[in-house]
């Protein structure tokens, strides 16, 4: 069975403020009328949406302008949570919305609820995650959550994600090896000022490099 409800917002794969849609009446007696996402579709709800129209547009647009100027202040966020875990890396237990909303709002005036943090299962292994976090219906941002046993441990998981960028670049694993000896024959940090001293013969490999950071960056900031 189905319901026609009016929704107050946008709602993912759903439709915007304003729509009339159908979904299953489960759906929106559990999550879309609780959580004042939309109304009911009666001829008394359709009226009072069309009478209050234009009070509820303007007061959307404001709220989205004010999530897309605090946006800015998550761009290339990360967070480390320290878990107990198994030498395969399976937790004792998990990491949910909760532990990541609560990470987030640690020394921020801004607080984000569990309810905007977008998971669609519990972490349960170590690792580094992008995790989608709606400020907004309309605007979301992507922050990374460090899922380590120790913060020794969370430092190397994040010099290993960045090999596995580096990686990427290159069709072969020795096309990259090679690479790593021509810029870096003494085995030390890979860094910004190795990469700019790289000989003409790389110069190819370099501009693929660049391209692929600066993918990546882009990608953080969304």
């Amino acid at each position: 069975m189905q319901m026609e409800i009016i929704l107050l917002e946008k709602v993912e794969k759903l439709g915007k403020l304003g729509d009339i849609v159908k979904v299953k009446k489960g759906f929106a007696r559990n999550y879309l009328l609780p959580q004042k996402k939309a109304l009911r579709a009666t001829l008394k709800n359709k009226k009072y949406y069309e009478d209050k129209k234009n009070e509820l547009k303007n007061n959307n647009v404001k709220l989205k302008n004010d999530a897309e100027n605090l946006s800015h202040t998550y761009t290339n966020v990360s967070i480390t949570i320290i878990r107990q875990a198994s030498d395969q890396g399976q937790l004792f237990g998990s990491v949910n919305s909760r532990d990541i909303a609560i990470g987030l709002n640690e020394n921020r005036d801004n607080k984000i609820s569990p309810k905007q943090v977008k998971l669609n299962q519990v972490i349960k292994t170590l690792g580094v995650y992008d995790v989608k976090v709606y400020l907004h219906p309309e605007v979301n941002i992507f922050i990374q959550v460090n899922v380590a046993r120790t913060l020794e441990e969370a430092s190397n998981q994040l010099d290993n994600d960045s090999n596995k960028n580096l990686e990427n670049v290159f069709d072969k694993e020795e096309d990259f090896e090679k690479f790593k000896e021509n810029i870096n024959p003494d085995n030390s940090e890979v860094t910004d000022n190795s990469l700019n001293s790289t000989s003409n013969n790389d110069n190819e490999n370099s501009e693929k490099l660049s391209t692929n950071i600066k993918k990546i960056s882009k990608t953080d900031s969304e």
